[in-house]
């Protein structure tokens, strides 16, 4: 899974998140901030309005939480959701020895990798190095 400081870095970086089923993601509150809960249709739905998404709490018993603002979700993408957000700028993974592994990517005519403990963190990094790229905050030659 995504380490929590990646994932707020992809969220302050533009990331957006339209909840489906199976997405992890914790609440951003200093009592709850230790839980991973999971978009389910039978327990935790997202629910759009005009005025922005919301999760529900269908049937939970344990604690007194009907639903929750979108906004106080931090979402963990998965490997595979991370990966296809990349899109055509993704290049190649790969296991590198005493490093954990390596994202390669191409965008706008730079090359560049990325490497982390764990493949989901490699991409995290790499993805947010691309926002960061589209945004115009990123300096030539850094990653």
């Amino acid at each position: 899974m995504i380490t929590i400081e990646i994932a707020r870095a992809l969220r302050k970086a533009g990331l957006e998140w339209h909840p489906a089923s199976g997405d992890a993601f914790r609440i951003e509150r200093p009592d709850l901030d230790s839980d991973v809960f999971h978009v389910s249709e039978m327990t935790i739905e997202p629910h759009q309005f005009d005025t922005g998404t919301i999760l529900g709490f269908n049937g939970t018993t344990e604690w007194a939480l009907d639903s929750l603002a979108l906004e106080d979700a931090l979402w963990l993408p998965r490997e595979d959701q991370l990966r296809g957000l990349l899109g055509d700028a993704f290049q190649v993974l790969q296991r590198v020895p005493d490093a954990g592994y390596r994202v390669d990517l191409e965008a706008e005519g730079l090359m560049t990798d990325f490497d982390a403990s764990s493949v989901a963190d490699a991409y995290g990094r790499a993805l947010l190095w691309l926002l960061r790229l589209r945004a115009g905050t990123v300096a030539e030659g850094s990653a």
